[in-house]
């Protein structure tokens, strides 16, 4: 069996990560389907939050320490909000086209970071970005016959995505990254607990199962993205989240009967490559200028 070495073992645990989310996400359009969205949030939240008590127990006291409790609060907030979007948004529009959509989050971090942490951005950075905001009106096609106002929450979750990354970098330094976790999906759990009574309807047999696969499936991904980045650097795994537009598009094609149509493959397209783009300027063009 081949040993894979650091960088390689880094990216394998990536795109499992990457792998887990997009099974996240079709288990709650699915979900979606028996129960509406909102058990579909709180099933994510409530299962991720129970598991990693669990897995935190013997060292509760410590992993619950924060420095930056109302920057730990934002990054929950944001990220819940990311999540309701998104999860409203699959599960009234095709999986690889809100995956697609919300794709243009990092090149919306660099914008983000730009603006709030004072971090240069040049005209080819500015262009990435542009294009990426292009590609995302190519899949929506605002004002034409097939436009949906559910497309539009997918946009609205990379935006809220790209807050809760630029507010997790100031934490990051130096917390741990299991307090971060166990504090993301506490907040969402309580706040969807309260919310979920007034729109509960009985799952059923198969809901439950699917319940209980979200919350498995959210756990996995968040462990396996922890150890990739413990292990590789953020710049060098970035490009792998694009795996997660065509596990996407597997799984539509697989269990929604949902096969993206040429625009929703063109905007991708240039999605990608802008993303692709500025991840190159980010990486290879910074280590040439610092030469």
């Amino acid at each position: 069996m081949i040993r894979l070495g650091q960088t390689g073992q880094a990216i394998a645990l990536m795109i499992t990560a990457i792998f887990f989310f997009s099974a996240m996400d079709a288990t709650a359009k699915e979900l979606a389907r028996h129960t509406g969205p909102v058990p579909a949030i709180w099933a994510r939240y409530a299962g991720q939050a129970t598991m990693v008590l669990i897995l935190v127990a013997p060292r509760l006291n410590t992993i619950a320490r924060t420095q930056y409790p109302w920057l730990q609060l934002a990054r929950s907030i944001f990220l819940m909000f990311g999540t309701t979007f998104f999860f409203f948004g699959v599960a009234n529009i095709g999986l690889a086209e809100a995956t697609a959509i919300m794709d243009i989050n990092p090149v919306l971090i660099t914008l983000g970071a730009a603006i709030f942490l004072n971090e240069k951005i040049g005209l080819r950075r500015a262009l990435g970005i542009a294009a990426s905001l292009v590609g995302a009106l190519i899949i929506i096609r605002p004002g034409s016959a097939v436009f949906s106002p559910y497309a539009i929450l997918p946009l609205v979750a990379a935006l809220s995505y790209s807050a809760y990354n630029i507010a997790t970098r100031f934490v990051g330094r130096n917390e741990n990254p299991w307090t971060s976790l166990l504090y993301t999906a506490l907040f969402g759990a309580v706040i969807f607990t309260v919310a979920v009574p007034f729109y509960w309807q009985d799952p059923g047999p198969v809901g439950w199962m699917l319940m209980g696969m979200i919350a498995v499936f959210g756990t996995l991904s968040q462990l396996c993205l922890i150890k990739a980045l413990g292990l590789g650097e953020a710049s060098m795994l970035a490009p792998f989240a694009y795996a997660g537009l065509i596990f996407a598009t597997i799984w539509g094609m697989l269990f929604f009967d949902e096969f993206p149509d040429l625009w929703t493959i063109l905007g991708a397209l240039v999605i990608v490559g802008a993303g692709l783009y500025v991840w190159h300027r980010e990486t290879f063009g910074k280590a040439a200028r610092q030469k």
